[in-house]
């Protein structure tokens, strides 16, 4: 096996029910996707993200990854992980890629320790098992309902209550990564085949993101422990990762700003690098109300000094860009008022943003994104300056790395301007 390469391969859809934009959705100032390239990366040889979202596929390569575009009959809510693991091994070896271990690894594990995956890798090459996963140990008393809705115990004897320590531990699958060897996988096309081993983890790091209350909570853990990849709780002994009392609160002060790939700033007239700008419009550039006549026509609110900040940033030669869900022709009036390009009636911003920054030759880590509401979160995910509007959704407020003082339509625009333009002062 010394001649074939340690892949790790993440399966990164862009679409998805429970959290939208999950994949790119921030922890610890970090989309999860570039999370999960980053632990994986010392443990293997190769780290590849199979997906067919274009946002996705911009920031794993940023994030060091190999991309394999996955067809649309793989992409969608039936398709299993393991269709996208056999997938991406039919375009490695189609490219001469020889793979002998596989670690299949999901992003929506924020906290994924890559001591783990490297150890869940050597039990393999090793020769120890032909599969392992990783688990946390639980001494919980499991129950099920059975047809008639009454409790019925599953892993004790209901009339015998023994202490834990006199108890044997079970297992609960995290999720976060598995490992197996490649031929074996394609035989079998299933994670768990052969003899298969298990990697435990601390219950601190088995956070798997499927709603946006668990998005929350992996949020405010890494906040708490300093944005630390794989460790999910403060540095002070006795936290439970379970108890909302225990977790450090994050500042929703407007003028906040958290955590970033780049750092943080410390106030809220701190400059902002960013090379470009995108933004929304309604809510951003407007007030998010509009008046409509008897015709059905409607109007917006906007501000003269949000048009005198653009007019610098095009002066400086800041590249800009209005993206927008609304078909509204006011926003292509409004755009062409500004002198900025836009693109409006657009459903998946996210794609649209990573496809406009290609064709530029602007790193996404170089923009900075204005929003103000749930569709912005896709997009905020993708750049190296997620922003918010002062009076944004507080969805939007917690993706944000930088939140700012001014409402949108009434001087959000002009204060992004300014705090650009001021790194070039």
């Amino acid at each position: 096996m010394n001649d074939r390469l340690t892949v790790a391969i993440i399966p990164a859809r862009g679409g998805s029910k429970g959290v939208s934009g999950k994949n790119l959705r921030r922890v610890g100032g970090v989309p999860l996707v570039e999370r999960a390239v980053q632990a994986s990366a010392s443990a293997v040889d190769l780290v590849v993200v199979s997906t067919e979202d274009a946002a996705i596929a911009a920031v794993a390569r940023d994030a060091g990854a190999r991309v394999v575009d996955r067809p649309a009959e793989l992409s969608g809510d039936e398709a299993t992980s393991e269709s996208a693991l056999l997938h991406a091994l039919d375009v490695l070896e189609g490219d001469g890629v020889p793979v002998g271990t596989v670690a299949f690894v999901q992003a929506t594990s924020p906290f994924i320790p890559a001591e783990g995956i490297a150890e869940a890798v050597a039990l393999i090459e090793g020769g120890t098992y032909d599969s392992v996963f990783s688990a946390c140990e639980t001494y919980g008393f499991l129950w099920r309902r059975d047809a008639g809705g009454a409790a019925a115990a599953i892993n004790h004897d209901a009339a015998h209550r023994p202490r834990r320590q006199d108890r044997e531990p079970h297992y609960l699958e995290t999720g976060a990564f598995y490992a197996f060897d490649a031929t074996g996988f394609r035989r079998f096309r299933h994670r768990f085949f052969g003899l298969v081993g298990i990697v435990t983890v601390p219950e601190r790091m088995a956070i798997e993101i499927d709603d946006e209350d668990q998005l929350a909570l992996a949020e405010a853990l890494a906040a708490a422990s300093g944005s630390r990849q794989d460790l999910g709780v403060p540095r002070h002994s006795g936290c439970d990762p379970t108890d909302p009392s225990e977790i450090l609160q994050i500042s929703e002060a407007p003028d906040a700003v958290r955590p970033g790939r780049a750092g943080s700033a410390a106030s809220g007239t701190t400059p902002i690098p960013a090379l470009a700008l995108v933004t929304d419009f309604d809510g951003v550039h407007t007030d998010d109300s509009a008046t409509v006549d008897e015709h059905g026509n409607e109007s917006v609110r906007v501000s003269r000094e949000d048009g005198m900040g653009v007019a610098r940033l095009r002066r400086a030669g800041i590249p800009m860009l209005i993206l927008s869900t609304e078909q509204n022709p006011v926003v292509a009036r409004r755009a062409e008022k500004l002198q900025i390009p836009v693109l409006h009636g657009v459903d998946d911003k996210a794609s649209a943003l990573a496809a406009w920054a290609a064709e530029r030759g602007i790193r996404l880590e170089d923009i900075a994104y204005v929003g103000n509401d749930v569709n912005d979160l896709g997009p905020l995910g993708v750049v190296g300056w997620p922003v918010a509007v002062a009076n944004a959704h507080p969805q939007v407020k917690a993706a944000a790395r930088v939140v700012l003082n001014r409402r949108g339509g009434d001087g959000a625009v002009r204060e992004i301007a300014e705090r650009m333009l001021a790194v070039q002062a």
